[in-house]
């Protein structure tokens, strides 16, 4: 039986759009499996018809605004709410049995946790967040800097009562607007005036540039983890973009509920394989045979776990179950903290390796560099100095570094600086999250940097072991409040919400980490002047070039195994 019209009304008189299927062969009510999400479509049914398939209820609900609703679209801001309604509608359909499970990811991750910043309804038995999207937290700033590939976003979900596929997908606008605002250099927040179309969400978002009441309203914070005691399973990957937002629902759960049934399966995986079926290849690497799984199914396993005393999905041994790449097997460990059970510090020195490398540049230009040492002792004297020139914005004269492959045989370091451990004699197991500190003094107020982390094989070439972390050093210490540099006065950057990944590593192999300072078409652009970052411009802002010491005390802690 499918109902795809139902209006439900939620607590303040707005209605959500929902769609029922239910299976014809059964006649006693059953638990409902929730799937609510912003990314309207048509074939959206299919999600409802696979739950029924599955022996449930299935229900699929709408952001408010989308679908069938008439009110305005407003993402995230009324989720905690919307969501708790709908689930308390749920509870009270005739063929309801007062059980609701939630599946689902990005945004539809977001949504569970929304939905319990206040309570958990009686109703939900469990969430699985694939890959959640955390506001404020991980999109659509990391570490206070805000990501230009969230701009479009808005028009996408917001445009039309499904998705502005259209708008949404032409690259060449998207690509051309940053390129624009980087060449002209005006304000962050004149984006949209550059464009020609006005972005509402954008801009407001700008206004809360840390993590401030209007994010917090959002989500779970601190002890409002302490009334989650439903079981949760967490799914989330290595190259992905979300996994920042994943991994502090789960470290916020754990520390402010000691007792969270709460588990984690991560892997090599992307945005969108972390909530699917993961690709055999991905970036140009080909993963293990044992972390090719459909994790749909395994979605499905663990509601059967939860709601039909079926045995829980066999890969979860533990609470955190994690797939070490390159070794084909799974790792298993009952905390985020014992996945490693040794570590290894490293310091930034400003002594060169004499270990070579095959360096690219934004040209394209290749040539043969040098790395300098991660050292196993600190000189807090010696650093190393870097220049960024705000004013100069030619064709290529962005500075990053990275690249688009998980394999590649040369790095981009653009005027950053790469280190290198000493080749390792022997496989060594490294899982978890690095962490330390930089020790810097600039000559302004603030700047944004990102740090990478490869293997380098014994081959030369180079394993991407996650995405990168980045940071504004003013939010380092704290999100929620900015704290400016002094110029000219050293101080120390802590790196701490870092993504996790786990790989053996391999005899012959050594650890290569990139340092730089940030300024390129894709981000918001720090220029360092104290001021707020959207505001800055390079007629006023970038007079003076930023000069960063990175002194040799710098330091780098890699989680590994023994």
């Amino acid at each position: 039986m499918v109902q795809d019209s139902i209006l439900i009304d939620v607590r303040d008189g707005s209605k959500i759009h929902a769609i029922v299927v239910r299976n014809s062969k059964i006649t006693k009510p059953t638990a409902a499996i929730l799937f609510h999400t912003i990314y309207a479509r048509k074939t959206d049914i299919s999600r409802a018809k696979k739950a029924a398939d599955k022996g449930y209820v299935g229900v699929l609900s709408y952001t408010r605004g989308k679908g069938l609703s008439p009110n305005e679209i407003v993402p995230y801001e009324h989720e905690p709410t919307d969501v708790y309604d709908v689930i308390d509608w749920i509870s009270k359909q005739t063929w309801s049995n007062q059980e609701v499970g939630m599946y689902g990811g990005s945004y539809s991750g977001f949504v569970q946790w929304a939905s319990m910043k206040d309570k958990v309804h009686p109703a939900l038995k469990t969430i699985v967040p694939s890959v959640a999207a955390a506001p404020g937290i991980a999109e659509p700033m990391e570490n206070g800097i805000y990501q230009n590939f969230h701009y479009p976003w808005p028009h996408y979900v917001s445009n039309n009562k499904y998705l502005d596929t259209t708008l949404y997908y032409n690259n060449k606008r998207w690509n051309g607007l940053n390129m624009k605002w980087y060449e002209k250099g005006v304000a962050y927040n004149a984006m949209d005036s550059l464009d020609g179309l006005a972005n509402k969400k954008f801009n407001k978002e700008l206004l809360h540039p840390t993590f401030d009441a209007y994010w917090k309203s959002m989500i779970p914070y601190k002890e409002d983890f302490s009334h989650i005691n439903i079981p949760i399973l967490n799914t989330t990957g290595y190259y992905d973009g979300g996994q920042i937002g994943s991994l502090y629902y789960l470290k916020e759960h754990y520390k402010y509920n000691k007792n969270a049934e709460h588990y984690l399966l991560i892997g090599p995986y992307t945005h969108f394989g972390a909530q699917r079926v993961p690709g055999k290849k991905i970036l140009g690497y080909e993963i293990d045979k044992v972390a090719q799984i459909n994790i749909t199914d395994i979605i499905f396993e663990w509601f059967d776990y939860i709601f039909k005393g079926a045995k829980k999905p066999a890969i979860l041994k533990d609470k955190i179950n994690y797939q070490v790449m390159d070794s084909n097997t799974w790792g298993h460990a009952p905390s985020f903290d014992k996945t490693a059970n040794d570590t290894l510090t490293y310091y930034f020195s400003n002594m060169r390796s004499k270990a070579i490398f095959k360096s690219t540049y934004n040209t394209g230009n290749s040539g043969v560099n040098e790395h300098f040492k991660l050292a196993k002792e600190a000189n807090s004297n010696n650093y190393l100095e870097q220049k960024i020139d705000f004013s100069d914005r030619g064709k290529y004269s962005w500075n990053s570094s990275g690249g688009r492959n998980i394999i590649s045989e040369s790095l981009t370091i653009g005027e950053g600086f790469s280190f290198a451990t000493e080749v390792f004699k022997e496989d060594l197991e490294l899982s978890g999250s690095f962490h330390g500190a930089l020790e810097v003094a600039i000559n302004k107020k603030d700047f944004d940097c990102n740090i990478l982390w490869y293997e380098q094989t014994a081959d030369g070439k180079f394993h991407t072991l996650s995405l990168p972390f980045v940071g504004r050093a003013s939010l380092s210490r704290n999100i929620e409040k900015r704290e400016l540099l002094t110029p000219n006065i050293k101080t120390s950057f802590p790196f701490t919400n870092v993504r996790m990944t786990s790989k053996m590593i391999k005899k012959g192999s050594r650890l290569v980490v990139i340092i730089n300072g940030l300024k390129h078409p894709f981000a918001q652009i720090n220029y360092g002047s104290g001021k707020d970052v959207s505001t800055e411009t390079v007629q006023n802002d970038a007079k003076e070039p930023l000069v960063i010491k990175w002194f040799s005390d710098s330091f780098i802690k890699i989680p590994i195994k023994r």
